[in-house]
């Protein structure tokens, strides 16, 4: 049985491979800023979700440090045990006075926030309708909830209100991405809830990748939306991005949070976060309310990477965000520009199927507040330069 197993393994690595889709883990040495050193090697860092800087700002490390020798290093137990500690109990009535909502519960991770959210509220005989391009969390959580799953196309508000309108039994979910992860767009988020309310449904966002970047105090797209919790009732993010620490949050209305408490098996059956990476968290959580030319500056550097790339012919995703994508197309392509660059000093990731769409290869590039104007100025050039010799070799163009 074990030889079948392995053969299996081989057979399936060996698909991989002949794809161009094998991943492989990059070892970083030290702190994982934007100055980092990866398999031996010192590299600007672009391809890190730490868009204010703060993953290795000592004063997270320091509320970290400080509360771990009180606290100690881990939880001990799930939240609903003896895991729930005072850090815990500040962290989401800090996040909630943030976000305008009644009430947050923390989660140890993103994917655990959405998956639990969504199977705690939804079952068999509702309906889920989501983004065709939402993040996999969002997308499994639909599939464990055993409720019936209906996609519209990216963006499409109209496609969006008639699977809610064709849903006419149980309860309706309509669910997105604020910020989309690998386009680094952002959905329609005023319109979406429009359409959820006329249709008497429930309005769930993820917005990962706006908070702490767009909106009043930092608060994200929801927040920039001028969205309420009556409008979104169920708004997820998470501490591990913009923030700087770790683990994820749902924020809504006392009743609807008490809901998911009681049910979510992702939180019942999972070790709480440790109490320090909360107090780091609430110190992250702090600075972005206190310092807004953070973000300030984070958006001159996404306009200066955009004006660059324009003028040197780069094609690169609409996005106002920090992610901004450029576009390869093909898997094989995209990893040779990833390796060329490394080999200029300059981390990005390559990603490819089935992260996103065959044909669809790109270098997910990410800006950080921690960055300056030299620093992309200097991507873009090597950007170009490396471009230019693949395509030379190759025969293809940007």
């Amino acid at each position: 049985m074990t030889g079948s197993l392995h053969r299996v393994c081989r057979q399936r690595l060996a698909a991989i491979d002949a794809a161009g889709r094998r991943r492989r883990r990059r070892v970083i040495d030290g702190g994982h800023g934007v100055q980092v050193c990866v398999d031996g090697r010192r590299a600007l860092n672009f391809c890190s979700n730490d868009y204010l800087g703060l993953v290795t700002d000592p004063r997270l490390a320091a509320a970290l440090s400080a509360s771990a020798r009180v606290v100690g290093t881990g939880s001990g137990a799930s939240q609903l045990v003896t895991g729930y500690n005072t850090e815990h109990a500040a962290l989401e009535a800090d996040l909630a006075d943030w976000l305008g909502r009644e009430r947050a519960l923390v989660f140890s991770t993103g994917y655990g926030a959405n998956v639990g959210v969504i199977a705690a509220l939804l079952g068999k005989g509702d309906h889920i309708v989501a983004d065709a391009l939402n993040h996999a969390s969002l997308i499994d959580g639909s599939r464990l909830s055993g409720a019936a799953k209906h996609i519209y196309a990216h963006g499409d508000v109209a496609a969006a209100d008639a699977a809610l309108a064709g849903a006419r039994d149980g309860h309706r979910l309509l669910v997105t991405d604020a910020v989309f992860s690998m386009d680094g767009d952002t959905a329609p988020l005023v319109e979406l809830a429009q359409v959820a309310r006329a249709r008497d449904g429930w309005l769930m966002v993820d917005d990962a990748h706006g908070i702490g970047v767009f909106g009043p105090d930092g608060a994200g797209r929801v927040a920039e939306a001028g969205l309420d919790s009556g409008a979104v009732p169920l708004l997820t993010g998470t501490l591990g991005k913009s923030i700087g620490a770790a683990g994820a949050f749902v924020a809504g209305d006392d009743d609807i949070i008490e809901v998911i408490l009681q049910t979510a098996r992702s939180l019942i059956f999972s070790t709480a976060m440790p109490a320090a990476v909360a107090a780091a968290a609430r110190t992250g959580l702090s600075i972005i309310r206190a310092e807004p030319e953070r973000r300030a500056h984070l958006h001159a550097l996404v306009a200066r990477f955009r004006a660059r790339a324009a003028d040197t012919g780069l094609s690169v995703a609409a996005s106002d965000s920090p992610i901004q994508p450029v576009i390869v197309g093909e898997e094989r392509q995209a990893l040779a520009l990833s390796d060329a660059l490394l080999a200029r000093g300059y981390l990005v990731g390559a990603i490819r199927p089935p992260t996103v769409a065959p044909g669809t290869s790109r270098l997910r590039i990410t800006l950080s507040a921690a960055h300056d104007l030299t620093d992309v100025d200097g991507l873009i050039d090597a950007l170009a330069e490396s471009w230019q010799a693949l395509s030379g070799a190759v025969g293809a163009s940007p």
